[in-house]
């Protein structure tokens, strides 16, 4: 079978990442100061949703996914995000903890990995979060049975019309809905170099201290 067009246009887009360099020297020892570092810079620099990653679980088949979604927080307990608990995600982190994310910062031509084991964020973080988010995100939690199969849109626009009728302005935060923390033991920065010879700067946890050491691009 012959390639198409777009086939061959593809295999033939190329790109030469010149922007930065990442070194042993320049880069700080606590991988959690250097994500903040670089994630501050994503901001600034104002590129397309700096605070979107990529979260992959594996269930209980092996089967691998990925989605995306947005980081609510981070600090020295761990990367955390919101979303419903019977999602798919939801789902294959309970048979299986362990995940992990992926930003990826075109403009600024950085790619950061984080692997390590999820749990689930305390009621009280969950309820404080949940009550900062605007009222149709709020209902839109109870409306949207994540991850099932539904007959139409009609089913989220008739849920969402039933639950803002019940509750009004102020709708309490669903069983069903709350926040993981992703508890990191591997961290990976990534910066696009010349001639495919790219800097990774890798940083694993041994003995209760960050190692830091290059790999190979």
């Amino acid at each position: 079978m012959s390639k198409s067009t777009l086939s061959s246009s593809i295999a033939d887009l190329r790109k030469s990442y010149e922007r930065a360099e990442l070194s042993e020297d320049a880069s700080l020892a606590d991988p959690l100061q250097q994500f903040d570092q670089w994630l501050h810079e994503a901001v600034n620099a104002q590129v397309n949703e700096p605070n979107a990653m990529t979260v992959a679980t594996v269930s209980s088949d092996l089967r691998p996914s990925t989605r995306i979604v947005l980081i609510k927080g981070y600090d020295a307990q761990g990367i955390v995000w919101y979303t419903n608990y019977d999602s798919r995600k939801g789902r294959q982190l309970a048979g299986n903890p362990y995940a992990a994310l992926q930003f990826h910062w075109v403009e600024l031509e950085r790619v950061v990995r984080i692997e390590g084991i999820v749990e689930r964020v305390s009621d009280e973080e969950s309820d404080q979060y949940f009550h900062s988010r605007p009222l149709d995100s709020r209902i839109g939690a109870w409306a949207s049975p994540q991850s099932q199969v539904i007959a139409g849109r009609s089913v989220l626009v008739t849920n969402a019309a039933r639950y803002g009728a019940q509750f009004l302005l102020k709708p309490p935060r669903p069983p069903h809905w709350g926040g993981y923390r992703l508890k990191p033991d591997q961290w990976e920065f990534w910066q696009g170099r010349k001639s495919r010879l790219h800097d990774r700067l890798r940083y694993r946890l041994d003995g209760g201290a960050w190692v830091r050491e290059r790999l190979a691009p």
